[in-house]
């Protein structure tokens, strides 16, 4: 199996794969995997979470046609969960899953299944792939049930979802985890290197009304990004929130820099049946239950080092496709 280092190649960019379901902080993120200089995007996967997987497909080829990535795969995965409904976020995100863009006439069509790029892409890949999924784990556990080899061209997977502490759909359940718990038990018990960013930490990762304004300066693309966080923003007020957390740009920041987060060793594993706790992501950071940890769990994150890290790739967005 793979080790939790980074592989890079030439350039001394890591290759990288995101699996997301578009979802105003799923555009953000990808802002900052192509604008950070720091990864080789080879493809994105998209699922149906916070909006439908039509949705999500469309809004995925529409941000990277807006910062100029229009050229890079996109594959379109699972419209549901692999045993239950689909819970979408409309109430955060809107009917649409990605209120603030404009869809560009003529996007690509690229024909292809998820389940397949991944399994394609991990194969004839010469070195490790980081895996970032950003929504539910639905294509990650379909790839590795249908494919078990390509767990092994894996190095690591990055993933925002989960909570030690307090959910954020239930008391106990984080939405990403929710959203499809038996594909996350899955993908934790895979054998698989996981760091879990989760909400103990994207909590963390605000950004504040001032510093929308600071993106909205940057040109086109902050300016996308600042429109975006205009209607994100809206659904975190309502709930207390100061600032707007950018939970998947936090997992992104972490593929590339290890000092964004405070990360601590636990076992993780996922509730599915509990009536009450479907979707929890249970932490050990004791080793109560006797298992050996499995992942490494976001505790904590330095906000000035992220925001530094998505400004930074917004600007060097600068000069993309107009937005």
């Amino acid at each position: 199996m793979g080790d939790d280092s980074i592989h890079a190649v030439s350039g001394g960019k890591i290759p990288v794969i995101i699996d997301c379901d578009p979802g105003h902080d799923d555009a953000i993120a990808l802002m900052l995997a192509f604008g950070c200089g720091r990864l080789d995007v080879l493809g994105v996967t998209t699922v149906a979470g916070n909006t439908t997987g039509e949705n999500a497909y469309r809004n995925a080829r529409a941000v990277l046609a807006h910062i100029g990535a229009e050229d890079v795969p996109v594959a379109r995965g699972a419209d549901g969960p692999i045993l239950r409904s689909l819970h979408t976020s409309r109430d955060v995100h809107g009917e649409s899953g990605l209120v603030g863009i404009t869809v560009p006439p003529g996007l690509r069509e690229w024909g292809m299944n998820a389940v397949e790029f991944l399994s394609s892409t991990l194969r004839k890949s010469e070195t490790r792939i980081v895996l970032v999924p950003t929504g539910p784990l639905t294509n990650i556990a379909i790839a590795f049930l249908a494919f078990p080899d390509i767990k092994e061209k894996v190095g690591r997977i990055v993933l925002m979802g989960g909570a030690a502490g307090q959910g954020n759909v239930t008391p106990s359940s984080e939405y990403n985890i929710y959203a499809d718990p038996e594909a996350a038990r899955i993908v934790f018990r895979s054998g698989v290197p996981i760091t879990m960013i989760g909400l103990d930490a994207t909590h963390k990762a605000l950004v504040y009304p001032s510093e929308v304004e600071e993106m909205r300066k940057t040109g086109a693309v902050g300016a996308l990004a600042a429109r975006l966080m205009d209607f994100y923003s809206l659904a975190y007020r309502a709930r207390g929130f100061e600032g707007t957390p950018v939970h998947d740009a936090l997992a992104v920041a972490a593929v590339f820099d290890d000092e964004v987060v405070e990360t601590r060793y636990a076992h993780v594993d996922v509730e599915t049946c509990g009536e009450l706790t479907a979707g929890r992501t249970v932490v050990d950071f004791r080793s109560a239950g006797g298992k050996v940890p499995n992942a490494k769990v976001a505790v904590g994150v330095d906000r000035e080092r992220f925001l530094g890290h998505l400004m930074g790739a917004l600007a060097a967005l600068e000069g993309a496709n107009p937005a």
